[in-house]
C-alpha cells in the first residue's frame, strides 16, 4: 500500500492542541525547578588541602564562580545568597591556594574570606564596604561580556549574550529565544561541526541531501536558515560557514527569530553566531584523540599561554584533523582546521587582537540523494549501506581567513572596536545527478547528468561600533552604534560535458558509470555587497522594566556576468535599500521570572541561484514582519534558565522546492506560527540539562500547509551527570532527539513516522590531567531516512567514538 495512504498519526490531527499540551507540560516541569531551595553552601567536604591547584574561571557571577572553584579546590564555602546576588568577579586563571584563590574572585565585591579551618570557608562584608557606595557600571566589549564565557565552566548555559542586539544582555534581559551551546555542550556530546551543532539545537531542523559536497538544507520557524555571524559580524552564506569546525569555537548562540537589525538581511528562521576562543594568560594545553567504527580517527591539539612575563601578549593555536569513513563503501573524507589567535594589550585601555583560520576538507564518493521509488510508486529496495555514488565523484573546499580588531576603554567608560577580516574559499568538485523515471523490471529509464563545479571566493569585511551607558531623566541607558561593510566577489568557470558520454543508464548501472569528461565554455563573475548601520538602545523605564529600541539601514547591491560560447552572454544588477527596525520589551516580575515581546521587520533578497530556476531577472526579495512574545526564567543565580515563547511572521516572495516540477515556486503571502520551550544549564552542581521542544507550521495564502518535509514538531534534549562519592571520576549521559510524522511533499507523497534517536555517553577522568570517553549515537540503530523526497539520503545506523584528553 502506498505510505501516504496511510492512516494519520493521532499527533497530526490537531496539531496546535497537543504542541500546547506537550508545551504545558514541559513548563510544568520548569515551575517545579523554580521551587528548588536556593543554594548557599558550596562544598566538596573532607577533600581541603592547602596546596595550590590550577583554576580557570572566567568573568562572570559571584556565586557560580565560588561553587565552580570549590568543587575543583574541595573546599565548603558557606555564605548567605543575599550576599553574593548580583556581584560579579573578574575571574581566576592560574595556581592558587584555596584563600588566596576565594580572595581573588572576591576582589571588587565588597567581600573577605574567613578561614575557619578544615577546609571550611565563610565570607563576610569587608569593614571598609558601606552600604549605598557608589559602584560605577561597567562596560564591557560586546561578546565578551561578564559570564559570556563558556570553556571551564563545566556549565551548559552562559550567563550573557550579544547575538540578538549586540549589547551584553543575560537570558532574561533579551527579548527573543536564545540557545547556547557552551564549550562543555560540544565536548560532553562531540559536536565537532557546525552541522552536528544546529543538529542538536532546538528547533532547528537539518536535511542532509548529500554528505561530503554542499551544505545540508537547514530550517528554523517554518523558513529557511541562512544567517551565519562569527564573533557578531555577518558571513555570507555563499561562503559555506556550515563546514566550521568547532574546535576553534568557545560556543555557538543561536537566535531564533529574524536578526535583521544586526545582519542587515534577515529570515524569521534563526542567526548562528560563532564565538571564537580567546587566549589566556595562564598556560594550558590539551591533547585529543579518538577512533570510530568505519575507519574514523582523529587528533587535535589547542595550546595558549602568555608569551613575556607580564602577561600582556597572549597566543592561542588549535588544530584539528579527523580522517572519517562512512556507513557506505567507497566514501572517504579528510578534514583539517588550524586556527590561532593573539592579544596584544598595548595599553591598559588598548587590545589589539590578530588571528588566522584554515580550513580544508576533502571527500571521494560522497553520499548522495538517490532514487527511492519505480515508476509505478513501488519503493526501490536500498539499505543504508548501499552507496550509489561513482568512484570518480569528488568534493573539495578551501578556505583561509585572517582578522585583525583595535578595541579602546575610553575614560568616560565607553569602549570602541574595529575589525577587519578577509577570507578566501574554493571548491572544486565533480559530481552527478540523476533523472527519469525507473522501470521496476529493467531498472531502466534514468538519465545520468555528471556536472563540474568551481569557483573561487572572497569576502572583506570591516565592523565598527561603540558601546556605553548614557544618563536620561535620573536614570543609566545602554546603546551601542556602529556600521558593517562587506563584500563578497567571486569568480567560476562553466563546464560541458563531452558530447559522446553515455547519458543513459540503469539504476543497476548507476554506481558505475564512466568517468566524464568536461570543456571549459564559460564563466561567471558576480560582486554582493552588503553596507549597514545600526543603532541599538536599552532604556531603563524602571528598575524592573527596559525596553529595547533599534534600526539598521542597509544598502545592498549585486552584480553578476555570465559568459559563453554556447549561449548569450548576460549580466544582472540588482539594488536594494532598505530600513530594518526592531522594538522589544521586557519586564521583570520577580528575581525568576519575566515577561517580553519583540517585532521586526523581514527582508532578504533572493539567492542568485534562483534565477536558474525563473530567468535571469531580478527578483522580488522576501519581506515581511516577525512578532515574539514569551516568558524566561532564571534559577540558581542563572545557573539555570528557561523560556517559553510564541512566534507569528508573515512573509511575502517565500521560495518553496517543487519537486515534482524540479523547480521553486515563489509564492505570495505565507504565514508561520508556532511555540518553543527550552530549559538549560545546571539542575545540581553535577547534573547538566539542555532541553528544548518546538513545534512550528507554515501556510500559503489558501490556508494550504507548506514546507510539509520539515516536521511541524521537535524535542531534543541531552543531559550528563558526574556520579556521587567513590564514583565521581565517572561522568554518564544522553539525550534523544524526537520529530513527528513529515511527508515528502514529491509525487509519491512518501511519508516517514514520527522518529527518535537516542545518543548515550560516558566519561571517566583517570588523573587530574587524563580523561576518556565513549560516545554512541544512534543508539537504538532506528532506519530513517535524513533527507526525505522522490530521492533521498539514510542517515547514520548506530555508530560509537572512543576519545582521550590529556591537559595540564
Amino acid at each position: 500500500m502506498n505510505q501516504s495512504h496511510a492512516r494519520p498519526a493521532r499527533g497530526d490531527l490537531k496539531p496546535c492542541a497537543y504542541a500546547v499540551r506537550n508545551a504545558m507540560c514541559l513548563m510544568l516541569g520548569i515551575a517545579c525547578l523554580a521551587a528548588l531551595p536556593t543554594q548557599e553552601t558550596y562544598a566538596q567536604p573532607n577533600q581541603a588541602s592547602a596546596e595550590k591547584i590550577s583554576h580557570s574561571i572566567p568573568p562572570g557571577p559571584l556565586g557560580p564562580a565560588l561553587a565552580q572553584f570549590a568543587a575543583r579546590a574541595g573546599i565548603s564555602i558557606v555564605t548567605e545568597t543575599s550576599m553574593v546576588a548580583g556581584k560579579l568577579t573578574k575571574g581566576l586563571q592560574g595556581d592558587f591556594t584555596a584563600y588566596e584563590g576565594i580572595s581573588r574572585l572576591l576582589e571588587d565585591s565588597g567581600l573577605e574570606v574567613i578561614d575557619l579551618a578544615n577546609g571550611n570557608y565563610n565570607l563576610r562584608h569587608a569593614p571598609s564596604a558601606q552600604a549605598g557606595d557608589a559602584v560605577l557600571q561597567t562596560i564591557t566589549v560586546s561578546g565578551k561580556g561578564y559570564g559570556s564565557t563558556t570553556e571551564g565552566t563545566g556549565s551548559y548555559a552562559t550567563f550573557s549574550t550579544s547575538s540578538s542586539t549586540r549589547l551584553n544582555l543575560s537570558q532574561q534581559e533579551t527579548p527573543q529565544a536564545v540557545t547556547v551551546l557552551t564549550r562543555q555542550r560540544l565536548d560532553d556530546q562531540k559536536l565537532s561541526t557546525l552541522i552536528d551543532v544546529l543538529d542538536a539545537t532546538p528547533g532547528i531542523y537539518v536535511a542532509q541531501g548529500s554528505i561530503g559536497q554542499d551544505g545540508p538544507n537547514m530550517y528554523a520557524r517554518g523558513s529557511s536558515l541562512s544567517n551565519f555571524q562569527i564573533d557578531g559580524v555577518p558571513t555570507f552564506s555563499g561562503m559555506s560557514p556550515f563546514l566550521a569546525n568547532t574546535a576553534a569555537y568557545d560556543r555557538v548562540e543561536v537566535v531564533r527569530g529574524a536578526t535583521g537589525v544586526m545582519n542587515g538581511l534577515g529570515t524569521p528562521a534563526a542567526t548562528v553566531n560563532l564565538i571564537r576562543k580567546r587566549p589566556t594568560a595562564e598556560p594550558q594545553f590539551s591533547l585529543n584523540t579518538q577512533a570510530g567504527n568505519w575507519d574514523r580517527y582523529g587528533v587535535g591539539a589547542d595550546v595558549s599561554g602568555a608569551i613575556n612575563e607580564s602577561g600582556t601578549a597572549r597566543l592561542r593555536l588549535v588544530g584539528d584533523y579527523k580522517d572519517e569513513g562512512a556507513w557506505v563503501d567507497r566514501f572517504r573524507q579528510k578534514k583539517l582546521a588550524l586556527y590561532g589567535i593573539g592579544e596584544f594589550d598595548l595599553s591598559d585601555k588598548t587590545l589589539l587582537t590578530l588571528g588566522f583560520n584554515h580550513l580544508r576538507q576533502d571527500t571521494d564518493s560522497a553520499i548522495v540523494g538517490r532514487p527511492l521509488y519505480f515508476s509505478d510508486g513501488q519503493r526501490i529496495p536500498l539499505s543504508p549501506s548501499d552507496n550509489t555514488s561513482q568512484k570518480w565523484r569528488y568534493y573539495k573546499h578551501d578556505m583561509d581567513g585572517i582578522f585583525a580588531s583595535l578595541e579602546h576603554r575610553f575614560s568616560s567608560g565607553w569602549v570602541g572596536k574595529v575589525e577587519y577580516s578577509h577570507t578566501r574559499y574554493e571548491y572544486d568538485g565533480l559530481l552527478a545527478s540523476m533523472l527519469g523515471s525507473i522501470d521496476p523490471a529493467t531498472g531502466a529509464g534514468m538519465t545520468i547528468r555528471p556536472n563540474r563545479w568551481d569557483s573561487q571566493l572572497r569576502q572583506n569585511n570591516v565592523d565598527a561600533y561603540v558601546s556605553g551607558v548614557f544618563p536620561l531623566f535620573g536614570r543609566d541607558h545602554e546603546l551601542i552604534a556602529g556600521l558593517t561593510l562587506s563584500r563578497l566577489e567571486s569568480d567560476g568557470s562553466a563546464y560541458t560535458l563531452d558530447a559522446s558520454y553515455p547519458t543513459a543508464t540503469t539504476i543497476h548501472d548507476w554506481a558505475n558509470a564512466p568517468a566524464p569528461t568536461f570543456a571549459n565554455t564559460g564563466g561567471n563573475k558576480s560582486e554582493e555587497r552588503n553596507y549597514g548601520a545600526f543603532v541599538n538602545t536599552r532604556f531603563s523605564l524602571t528598575d524592573s522594566t527596559s525596553l529595547l529600541l533599534g534600526g539598521r539601514t542597509t544598502r545592498w547591491t549585486r552584480d553578476i556576468d555570465v559568459t559563453s560560447l554556447l549561449w548569450s552572454d548576460y549580466s544582472l544588477r540588482e539594488r536594494r535599500n532598505t530600513f530594518v527596525p526592531y522594538a522589544g520589551i521586557v519586564h521583570a516580575l520577580n528575581d525568576t521570572w519575566s515577561v517580553y515581546a519583540s517585532y521586526t521587520k523581514i527582508f532578504r533578497p533572493q539567492d542568485d541561484w534562483l534565477n536558474d530556476y525563473f530567468t535571469a531577472s531580478q527578483l522580488q526579495p522576501e519581506e515581511g514582519v516577525s512578532y515574539e512574545a514569551g516568558v524566561k526564567a532564571s534559577f540558581a543565580d542563572g545557573r539555570l534558565t528557561g523560556s517559553l515563547s510564541v512566534f507569528r511572521s508573515e512573509v511575502d516572495n517565500l521560495a518553496v522546492w517543487n519537486a515534482d516540477a524540479f523547480t521553486y515556486d515563489l509564492l505570495g503571502n505565507t504565514r508561520a506560527r508556532g511555540i518553543e520551550l527550552e530549559l538549560n544549564g545546571e539542575l545540581t552542581r553535577d547534573w547538566q540539562l539542555s532541553a528544548g521542544y518546538a513545534f512550528a507550521v507554515s501556510k500559503d495564502g489558501n490556508g494550504e500547509r507548506v514546507l510539509t518535509y520539515v516536521p511541524r514538531q521537535t524535542l531534543k534534549l541531552f543531559t550528563s551527570y558526574r556520579l556521587p562519592g567513590e564514583w565521581n571520576k565517572l561522568t554518564v549521559g544522553g539525550g534523544v532527539n524526537w520529530q513527528n510524522a513529515n511527508n515528502s511533499g514529491s509525487g509519491f507523497d512518501h511519508r516517514q513516522g514520527s522518529l527518535a534517536l537516542v545518543s548515550l555517553m560516558g566519561r571517566y577522568q583517570i588523573d587530574r590531567n587524563l580523561s576518556v570517553s565513549l560516545n554512541l549515537n544512534n543508539a537504538l540503530d532506528k532506519r530513517y531516512l535524513s533527507s526525505n523526497g522522490d530521492y533521498g539520503t539514510y542517515g547514520a545506523p548506530r555508530n560509537f567514538m572512543a576519545s582521550m584528553k590529556y591537559t595540564f
